[in-house]
């Protein structure tokens, strides 16, 4: 017993060679100060896990009901949501007026930096909307040129980007539909880390993989992918009314009364 309690002993002291410290509790090959003292431990390490993962393979919404959205326009798509899924306005189409429209291949990024939107063009399918967290970071564009080159030839339908971009003559070439916050000449590192494929949040709405991405000139509108085909077939019954009550309000043909039943309604005060 009492040999043991030796060897677990002498196993448990700081063993220095060579000014590498190794020991319990202690990283092996951390070099050590001239006093002996342990130098602090690396904390700015990548290491593999939240913050640092790519999940290749996600569950896209079937084709046709992606299909399905490309006849509505998104304030008619946002409106069967209860106007809750709207990204803010401040992201818009810097590049042409094409509107966009596909299931959602995410990318969170670590401020200023863009390595995970490279890596994306080897993780989305043609159709793909590529929808881009860049950590609340303004300074610094992520997507330029040469990824838009690059997109065309992997068939993505376009980027969502809650960021700046920039080379905005090379990426207009494209004919791409860019959807970005601004532009500027400032450009990225490429070092990481990021994550592909995970919950993000993007013009202040929580998007997850392969939800349905839809987008215009008014602005653009998150379908939760579990959701997408009850909200078609909402779409499809409420779009005949609105065609009926739009085409008699461009004739004059309208009553106010319902504005009235709601002030009523909510109590107003008519002096």
């Amino acid at each position: 017993m009492s040999s043991a309690l030796e060897s677990v002993s002498g196993a448990a002291k700081t063993i220095v060679n060579g000014g590498n410290i190794a020991g319990p509790g202690v990283f092996a090959g951390v070099p050590a100060h001239s006093n002996g003292a342990v130098a602090k431990p690396k904390s700015a390490e990548m290491t593999p896990g939240p913050g640092f993962r790519i999940r290749d393979e996600i569950n896209r919404p079937p084709p046709e009901i992606v299909r399905h959205y490309r006849g509505f326009e998104t304030a008619d798509v946002s409106d069967m949501l209860n106007r809750m899924y709207t990204m803010q306005h401040g992201i818009s189409n810097l590049t042409n007026d094409k509107p966009l429209l596909g299931p959602a291949v995410t990318v969170k990024l670590f401020p200023g930096d863009n390595l995970m939107l490279h890596k994306v063009l080897d993780v989305v399918q043609p159709g793909d909307v590529v929808v881009v967290d860049t950590s609340g970071s303004d300074r610094n564009a992520v997507f330029g040129d040469l990824i838009a080159n690059k997109a065309c030839h992997r068939g993505i339908a376009g980027f969502v980007i809650d960021g700046l971009i920039r080379d905005l003559d090379g990426v207009i070439e494209t004919g791409l539909p860019i959807y970005a916050r601004g532009v500027t000449s400032f450009g990225p590192l490429h070092r990481g880390p990021g994550e592909l494929n995970h919950t993000i949040s993007c013009g202040g709405i929580v998007v997850n993989p392969g939800d349905i991405i839809t987008a215009d000139s008014s602005g653009i509108v998150v379908v939760a992918r579990d959701c997408a085909h009850h909200i078609a077939l909402r779409l499809q019954t409420h779009q005949v009314k609105m065609e009926n009550y739009v085409n008699d309000v461009k004739r004059g043909v309208f009553s106010n009364d319902w504005v009235d039943a709601q002030l009523h309604g909510e109590g107003c005060l008519f002096e």
